[in-house]
């Protein structure tokens, strides 16, 4: 089954952006040998849930969302994924942000989450493709472990 990569963003959603977080996300993904498909998706906690649920439904392993972390007022997809999950997954969000902290002082307003919805692992990333690379690179490595182990194989 495909995971899927969530990119978050009015701009992009209404055309007046082109999209280079989620295409980045995608590339990442596919060098680890994991598939993804690519949604765009408005800002906003209803509209974010919502793609989250279906994502959910669709027994998709992996959700990677892009963007809507931060503090600006349209930034609601932590919010969105607190909606979903079952529980959260804080080393994941900690990594994130603990990566980066002193070497981008924006970095500290990084509101991410990660965690559990049914069988499907969800990470919320940054929405820039630079930012989106460096997460990826420290969550990568443990998501291959987390797919596994929500799909039911929990053999050591």
């Amino acid at each position: 089954m495909n995971s899927l990569v969530l990119t978050v963003s009015d701009r992009v959603s209404k055309g007046e952006a082109v999209d280079s977080s989620g295409p980045a996300a995608i590339e990442l993904l596919a060098e680890a040998g994991i598939s993804a498909d690519l949604r765009v998706v408005a800002d906003g906690v209803d509209a974010v849930a919502t793609e989250l649920r279906l994502a959910v439904r669709e027994d998709r392993p992996l959700v990677i969302t892009t963007g809507g972390t931060g503090v600006a007022a349209r930034d609601h997809t932590p919010e969105a994924t607190i909606l979903v999950i079952d529980k959260e997954v804080p080393g994941l969000a900690e990594a994130l942000r603990s990566a980066t902290f002193g070497l981008f002082p924006a970095g500290m307003l990084g509101r991410g989450v990660a965690g559990i919805a049914g069988r499907t692992l969800i990470i919320n990333l940054p929405g820039s493709e630079k930012a989106v690379r460096e997460s990826m690179d420290v969550v990568l490595p443990a998501i291959p472990h987390a797919i596994q182990l929500l799909s039911g194989h929990t053999e050591h």
